[in-house]
């Protein structure tokens, strides 16, 4: 993967810059940790100060979402705690001292408090999340948040081939596809009825990338 055009935009955009926040956002599977996280090691190895801010750890926790109802939609926009995130967000760019932030951790799906820290000499940060520009609110406060904005557009058949394959659906639920929600586990019952609601959140923030300084049409 050769991000260094990709790092060398940022860097151009980033002259003279105390402190540049640079948003990378798209679709679940779209390949946006990694690109974040290749960035990142490549403008560190060319000796610049860089961290990743994932929107990840701004899940609500799953006890949380099972009291509001929302644990079956967890990973859409009302399941982050936005205002966490945005305060977050805020305080980096603020640049006025060391700022903890949360990590998701997948292996037990949960976030993990003060899990990162983002240390006031680090110049550029990438923050990465499906819903950076989203034009909804309470996401749309983040407009005007982030000097560079880049969205990963890798094609809705790639999104859903990328997801099944993250949660593989067993014989006898291709099988019994109509009473699937007896049948499958929890995780892929979320699965199922989160690539449905993404389609309907990819087709709807596609409006926006006009908006985006760099609009890649592939996966990372």
């Amino acid at each position: 993967m050769n991000v260094e055009p990709i790092a060398n935009e940022i860097l151009k955009r980033a002259a003279g810059a105390a402190r540049f926040v640079v948003a990378i956002a798209g679709p679940p599977g779209a390949g946006k940790s990694t690109l974040a996280e290749a960035l990142a090691e490549t403008l560190v190895a060319g000796g610049e100060r860089a961290a990743v801010l994932p929107m990840d750890g701004f899940h609500m926790d799953n006890a949380v979402l099972e009291e509001k109802g929302l644990l079956p939609r967890k990973g859409s926009p009302e399941t982050f705690d936005v205002r966490a995130f945005l305060s977050t967000v805020a305080a980096v760019r603020a640049n006025d001292g060391e700022v903890l932030v949360p990590v998701f951790d997948r292996s037990r799906e949960i976030a993990i408090a003060s899990a990162r820290i983002v240390a006031p000499e680090t110049r550029i940060i990438l923050v990465e999340g499906n819903y950076l520009l989203l034009d909804e609110a309470p996401w749309d406060r983040l407009e005007g948040a982030f000097d560079f904005s880049i969205f990963i557009n890798p094609g809705v058949a790639e999104l859903e081939r990328r997801l099944l394959q993250r949660c593989p659906i067993t014989a006898m639920t291709r099988r019994r596809r109509s009473a699937r929600l007896s049948v499958t586990t929890s995780r892929t019952r979320i699965v199922w009825s989160t690539i449905s609601g993404r389609r309907i959140w990819y087709l709807r923030i596609s409006e926006r990338w006009s908006d985006c300084g760099l609009c890649l049409r592939a996966h990372w």
